[in-house]
């Protein structure tokens, strides 16, 4: 597929996330998808796979953080690779505390569905928004 095809893609599967469009993203995902989001102590941190991996974190993170996206995304493109480029603003639920994120997603398309997907994201500002009041989830400020 052409990378202007790709790029559609992923714009497409951005798009049904802003929907919570659920059955839309499945649609646009290979059944063996795999999406790994680095961390630790984050809940949503991990390698999901497949399409019951994938509805899993996607219901974790609904009923964990409500996020906006005040600008759109950047698309850059190579071969079956698109890399996302965004910033983000949004609320943990638990801790009604906020974060800002800029991040990175590397997606790779093939056969016209996502099939890999790897965050690159403000782990710390999450990891600090879902703090409980005199809870430390192993941060170090470095002092």
């Amino acid at each position: 597929m052409s990378i202007e095809h790709n790029v559609q893609i992923v714009k497409d599967f951005f798009a049904a996330m802003g929907r919570s469009d659920r059955q839309g993203l499945l649609a646009l995902t290979s059944e063996d998808i795999e999406w790994i989001i680095p961390g630790k102590d984050w809940p949503l941190a991990g390698t999901h796979r497949r399409h019951a991996g994938l509805a899993d974190l996607l219901q974790k993170a609904s009923e964990m953080v409500e996020t906006s996206y005040p600008a759109p995304p950047e698309f850059v493109a190579q071969g079956d690779r698109v890399l996302v480029v965004g910033f983000a603003t949004g609320r943990v639920k638990a801790t009604n505390k906020t974060f800002e994120d800029h991040w990175v997603f590397a997606i790779t398309v093939r056969n016209s569905k996502v099939t890999n997907i790897r965050e690159y994201i403000d782990t710390l500002a999450l990891a600090r928004a879902s703090e409980l009041p005199g809870e430390r989830q192993g941060i170090d400020s470095g002092n």
